[in-house]
C-alpha cells in the first residue's frame, strides 16, 4: 500500500523458486546455531536461498537448503566455510518431487527420506528440464548418446552455420535429477570442452520412481537415501555400495553395506574385518593351544558384529556428486 492505494507489481516478474536441494550439517552439533545464523545472513542478499530445519539420526541437526543449481550450491558452501569458518557435511543434492496419495492429498517432498509409505502413494511426478546444448557438428553423436543415457529425449537439431566447423544447437528434455551430478562434467569431457549447456524447469511428469535406501551394518542411513527411476535403481545401488566400501574405514568386525528398495535388497558389498594376530607370543606347545585362541577371537568378533557401531566419514555423504 502507498498513500492508501495498492501497489501493482511490474509485469513479467515472478518469484524465483529453487529446484535443487541438499542437506547441510556441521561436523559438531555445537555449530548448528552458527550454521543457521550464517545461512540467515546470506539469505538477506540472496532471494533464491530457501531453507528449512532438518534432523538426521546420523548427522544430527541441520538445514535443508534450496538452490537454483549446483553452481549456486557450490558458491554457498564455499562462502559458509570461508567466511563463517564452518566445518560442513553436505548430503547428496536432489530435486523436489510431487507425490499424490491415495486419499487425493498432494505432497511436495524435497528429499527421499520424506517419502511416505509406498502403499499410500498413488503417483510420483519428477521435474523435467528443457535444455539446450551447443556443440561442434562432428561431436553431435557423442552428445546425443550422453543425453539418451540420462533418460533424455532429443527434440530438435539445427545447425547455426554451414561447413565442417558448423555449430549444432540441440534441444532436449530430461529429468532434472539426472542432470544434477556429473552431467556437465561428462558433457565437457565428451566434447573436449567445446560443449555449452543451459536448462530450465519444463514440467513435472509421472514415472516409475522408487526410493533407494542404503544400510550400513544392517542399519538404514536416511541421509544416503535417494530417489531413482526403477530401471536405474540397481545400477545406482551397486555403484554407491562400492564407493561406500572405499569411503568407510575397516572395522574390527565384518560390515555389510547394502542397497534396497522397500524390503528387497538389490546390491551388497562386504567390508572385511581387520585381523589381529592374537597368536603372537605363543611359542611351541600343542597346536590345539593356538586353535583355542583363534576360536576365542572368532567368538569375540561375532559379539562385536552384533553390538558394534560403525563411524561413517563425511565423504560418504557426497558420493552422488561423483557418481
Amino acid at each position: 500500500m502507498y498513500n492508501g492505494k495498492p501497489i501493482e507489481p511490474l509485469p513479467g516478474y515472478k518469484e524465483v523458486l529453487p529446484f535443487v536441494y541438499a542437506g547441510f550439517f556441521t561436523s559438531s552439533n555445537e555449530q548448528f546455531k552458527d550454521l543457521k545464523e550464517a545461512v540467515e545472513r546470506l539469505a538477506l542478499s540472496d532471494s533464491a536461498l530457501q531453507f528449512l530445519p532438518e534432523n538426521s539420526p546420523v548427522l544430527g541437526q541441520g538445514l535443508r537448503i534450496g538452490f537454483l543449481g549446483l553452481l549456486h550450491l557450490d558458491i554457498i558452501k564455499e562462502r559458509l566455510e570461508r567466511e563463517f569458518d564452518l566445518d560442513l557435511i553436505v548430503t547428496n543434492p536432489s530435486t523436489d518431487y510431487k507425490v499424490t496419495l491415495t486419499d487425493g492429498e498432494e505432497l511436495d517432498i524435497k528429499s527421499a527420506s520424506e517419502l511416505p509409505d509406498r502403499t499410500k502413494i498413488l503417483e510420483i511426478r519428477e521435474p523435467f528440464a528443457a535444455g539446450e546444448i551447443i556443440v561442434p557438428k562432428q561431436l553431435t553423436g557423442a552428445v546425443i548418446d550422453l543425453v539418451v543415457k540420462r533418460r533424455g529425449i532429443v527434440k530438435n537439431l539445427s545447425y547455426l552455420e554451414a561447413g565442417h566447423d558448423a555449430q549444432c544447437l540441440m534441444t532436449f528434455e530430461a529429468p532434472i535429477a539426472n542432470l544434477l551430478t556429473d552431467f556437465y562434467d561428462r558433457l565437457k569431457s565428451s566434447t573436449s570442452g567445446y560443449g555449452t549447456f543451459s536448462y530450465e524447469l519444463a514440467d513435472y511428469r509421472a514415472g516409475d520412481l522408487v526410493r533407494v535406501d542404503f544400510y550400513v551394518a544392517g542399519e538404514i542411513v536416511d541421509a544416503l537415501s535417494v530417489m531413482a527411476h526403477r530401471t536405474e535403481a540397481e545400477t545406482i545401488g551397486r555403484e554407491v555400495t562400492k564407493k561406500l566400501k572405499e569411503a568407510i574405514p575397516r572395522q574390527n568386525f565384518e560390515v555389510a553395506l547394502q542397497a534396497g528398495i522397500g524390503h528387497k535388497f538389490i546390491a551388497r558389498e562386504t567390508l572385511g574385518a581387520f585381523r589381529k594376530d592374537v597368536t603372537t607370543g605363543l611359542y611351541g606347545g600343542d597346536v590345539t593351544r593356538k586353535k583355542k585362541v583363534l576360536e576365542k577371537q572368532k567368538k569375540g568378533k561375532a559379539r562385536m558384529k552384533r553390538f558394534g557401531k560403525v563411524d561413517i566419514p563425511s565423504e560418504a555423504f557426497t558420493l552422488m556428486l561423483k557418481r
